[in-house]
């Protein structure tokens, strides 16, 4: 049995309903220690703890855990404020909000673990490098290095995508043309895995997405889920299967908590520059304040504008993805592309407003204590991030429209 999570408890006076108001409140603390979390590589601790008593790491734990289960656009409002405070503090707090919601999926034995405390920080990599051999009492041995395990240092568990692999002198593989290996999210308490410093990058570099790795770790048969019935729909939970919160597609709500991220870098960099523009002029022009000038009014109302835009956008696919898990709809293949191509069309837009506000910021916004050059660099990596890369979405949103297949199970 793993050792109970080591957070913070929540205070008990906190609701589901106040959550986004507390985190307001909490900006002033997370900015401050924004450009601290950034050179050290990591969320401080002080506001992780500040994040874990308002009650974040609640949002899609069960309810009979203690848990919100928030509904989904209170998790977008919520996590772009936390953005909007500092990227990387943002960035960490989606990725363990969703594999909270992914270790909900999982049996209930493996919940009953994981969730012993509300406030349980789960953490996760996507990408299977590491590999799991099966043995014969249903366990799996799991060896290798997973990068970008963002906030590692701060979870307790780690969600572990891994390739299943024969052990060594067998085969299980059947005659013919290999298939794809099968893949399982692998739950491992984080004590069991080593933590390699090798986050050193320039954007979202206060998110602490190391690498880890497992050496000969054990997991029990509870503790694995396969992706690929996940995919298709079926989850492991037999206590949450009924439940309309935990029938939503885990690929689509990825969609829908990255781009949150986008929004707050975005909106915080229009604050920033509306306020600066008050208090410096333009360089070699007449202009003593930089709002007098006619080029700074279409540049404010452009990078507005397209904030705006990513703004409906979001709303569009957030209420497609919370009807639908209402009326317990299913998703036609165009639809899951659209609402990928969406995530990603709005990054691209709070990109595009960034770098216009960016460039009308002046040399002055290189200055490390000016946060524009942070959220130039933070959004510059987010829109790396494959759930929400604009060009790869477009293009398999375009595949579905010209009559084919979307060339990936990954919707």
């Amino acid at each position: 049995m793993a050792q109970p999570a080591t957070s913070h408890p929540a205070d008990a006076a906190n609701t589901a309903a106040g959550l986004v108001d507390r985190i307001r409140a909490l900006q002033p603390l997370i900015r401050e220690h924004a450009p601290r979390t950034e050179q050290e590589r990591r969320v401080t601790p002080e506001v992780v703890a500040a994040l874990t008593d308002a009650g974040v790491y609640r949002m899609n734990v069960p309810r009979r855990y203690g848990g919100y289960q928030s509904p989904l656009h209170t998790q977008v409002d919520a996590l772009s404020e936390i953005a909007a405070a500092c990227g990387s503090a943002g960035f960490m707090a989606l990725i363990q909000a969703g594999c909270a919601y992914i270790a909900a999926l999982f049996p209930d034995e493996a919940q009953d673990e994981i969730f012993a405390s509300p406030d349980v920080r789960v953490g996760g990599t996507l990408i299977p490098d590491a590999t799991a051999v099966a043995q014969p009492d249903g366990s799996y041995v799991v060896n290798g290095t997973s990068a970008f395990a963002t906030g590692c240092r701060d979870a307790d568990w780690h969600l572990l995508t891994v390739r299943v692999e024969p052990a060594a002198g067998t085969s299980d593989s059947p005659p013919g043309p290999p298939g794809p290996p099968e893949l399982l999210w692998a739950a491992v308490p984080m004590t069991d895995l080593e933590i390699l410093d090798d986050w050193y990058v320039s954007g979202l570099a206060g998110s602490g997405s190391n690498s880890v790795v497992a050496r000969d770790v054990m997991v029990p048969a509870h503790r694995v889920l396969p992706v690929g019935p996940l995919l298709d729909g079926t989850i492991a939970s037999k206590t949450n299967a009924a439940d309309p919160f935990y029938g939503m597609p885990v690929l689509l709500l990825f969609c829908a908590w990255t781009p949150p991220n986008a929004l707050g870098l975005a909106r915080s960099a229009l604050t920033e520059f509306t306020e600066r523009i008050h208090h410096r002029g333009i360089t070699y022009t007449f202009h003593e304040r930089q709002n007098e000038a006619t080029v700074t009014h279409l540049q404010a109302a452009e990078a507005a504008m397209k904030i705006t835009c990513a703004e409906l956008l979001t709303t569009d696919f957030v209420t497609t993805i919370e009807s639908r898990a209402a009326t317990r709809t299913p998703y036609t293949s165009a639809e899951r592309a659209r609402i990928r191509a969406q995530s990603g069309y709005t990054t691209r837009l709070c990109k595009e407003a960034i770098d216009l506000i960016a460039s009308a910021s002046g040399a002055s916004s290189l200055h490390r204590e000016v946060p524009i050059q942070r959220t130039v660099r933070d959004i510059h990596a987010l829109s790396l991030h494959s759930f929400v890369n604009p060009t790869t979405n477009l293009e398999l949103y375009g595949r579905v429209l010209s009559g084919l297949d979307a060339g990936t199970p990954f919707l």
